[in-house]
């Protein structure tokens, strides 16, 4: 078996660290988990944690966002080979699985926006790592909607339907049907192509 080289080594051991993260703060929430347990449960010492992330909280972010970028994949993914009734069916699925089978996801993500609020100058590192996956997304709103222009604020519209309907499903299942978040993207791009006011 031939050795991993330099880059290689250190791509393996980020994403064993993130694993391990999001084992140990499904576990324990933001605040309960510690990085010598997260460092453990990866294999690793302590300097792995803090030379590949910083910290505890800089882990968490990074997290969040991979999650969010592998989301925005999928979500090409299923614009790209589906048609427009598929496609729905797929995006509502999106909500179903972060919901039902990922289920600590929501409240992670809840816990630390709190956190966050709470210690403004994590407030600004969160918002700039969460700018990658909502850039993506505009990118893949303004190749498939009539006006590109727009991109900007239905992405931001989307993440924000996303995250509420999961959040939703969580607390009453019943009141967020598997078909709604592909019902409720298809009447919200709807309005957008019949509203002929530009954006300000």
């Amino acid at each position: 078996m031939s050795r991993l080289s330099r880059a290689e080594a250190k791509a393996l051991t980020r994403e064993r660290l993130l694993d391990a993260a999001a084992r140990v703060f499904a576990q324990k929430g933001l605040a309960g988990a510690s990085v010598d347990e997260i460092a453990e449960a990866a294999g690793y010492s302590i300097g792995a944690v803090y030379s590949n992330f910083g910290g505890k909280e800089q882990l968490f972010v990074e997290l969040l966002k991979e999650r969010a970028n592998d989301r925005v994949t999928r979500a090409a993914e299923i614009v790209a080979d589906a048609a427009p009734a598929e496609a729905q069916r797929a995006f509502s699925q999106l909500v179903i699985e972060v919901a039902d089978k990922d289920a600590d996801f929501a409240p992670l993500q809840a816990e630390f926006w709190l956190y966050a609020v709470r210690n403004p100058e994590l407030m600004d590192a969160y918002a700039e790592r969460m700018r990658e996956p909502r850039d993506l997304l505009t990118e893949l709103i303004a190749r498939s909607t009539p006006d590109p222009g727009r991109a900007g604020e239905l992405s931001t519209i989307v993440i924000a339907l996303f995250q509420g309907l999961v959040r939703m499903r969580r607390l009453d299942p019943a009141s967020v049907p598997d078909e709604l978040f592909g019902r409720a993207l298809r009447w919200l791009f709807t309005g957008a192509e019949a509203d002929e006011e530009p954006p300000s």
